[in-house]
């Protein structure tokens, strides 16, 4: 029987940030381990520090079109006034720092306010814009998507224990790089979407969740004849209805 998996996270130390670093953001290693008969995923949430040096370099070696689109973010938000464009000006860099200093000082009231879990929820300079976002005059939602694709080993080692737990063996070769293969495709086409939305001075973030990695791999696998005949397609309809879905 495949358990369904629950996911545990492991915090950063905010104590141990460098002197002059400013927080502006976070990003979520995920690994997968068995605890008896479950297998549990644990996220490390690992802390994105810069500092005005690093900043300012990482602004000039931006490309062009990200550039402009940084532009236009931080004009909706109220930091930039000047024209939208792709060029390393002077006043689109200074816009970009501030809103970035303001970013640091937003995750850390953050982490001060609400302690070590709100760590999954911290901005990155594409959120914090979005949503200190005055709105551009079109009235219309901003949505933001997440892909994350998993990497080969992390892809192997989900294959193979669920593959442990539906049918009592590892995967061959074969399996492991069709089941990646096709686990990394689904990924990329059904990233997690935040539409952000306004009205008067409330702002509301609605979230629609990407694909369930364990999920989808136990479809695959109970389509097979094997899983067939070992009635593990009978278990994922049970493990469907568990989960409401049709």
């Amino acid at each position: 029987m495949v358990e369904q998996r629950k996911e545990i996270f492991e915090y950063f130390d905010p104590n141990k940030a460098p002197g002059e670093g400013i927080l502006i953001g976070a990003t979520r290693v995920p690994t997968y381990q068995y605890q008896g008969a479950q297998l549990v995923e644990t996220i490390k949430i690992e802390p994105v520090y810069a500092t005005d040096a690093n900043s300012f370099k990482m602004f000039e070696n931006f490309e062009p079109n990200y550039r402009k689109s940084l532009a236009q973010k931080l004009k909706s938000a109220g930091y930039y006034k000047g024209p939208i464009t792709g060029k390393a000006t002077r006043d689109l860099r200074d816009a970009y720092l501030n809103a970035q200093s303001e970013l640091g000082d937003e995750n850390k009231q953050r982490l001060t306010a609400f302690g070590k879990e709100s760590q999954v929820d911290l901005d990155n300079i594409e959120t914090f814009l979005t949503r200190q976002s005055r709105g551009d005059g079109d009235g219309k939602p901003k949505i933001r998507k997440d892909i994350r694709i998993s990497n080969e080993t992390e892809a192997r080692t989900l294959i193979n224990a669920v593959l442990q737990d539906a049918l009592g063996r590892g995967a061959t070769k074969e399996e492991l790089e069709k089941y990646t293969s096709a686990l990394q495709k689904a990924q990329q086409a059904s990233p997690t979407v935040t539409t952000y939305d306004r009205s008067g001075d409330v702002q509301t973030a609605t979230v629609t969740p990407g694909i369930n990695s364990e999920q989808f791999l136990i479809q695959e696998i109970a389509g097979t004849d094997e899983a067939k005949a070992n009635k593990v397609f009978g278990y994922y309809d049970a493990f469907k209805n568990a989960l409401g879905v049709r």
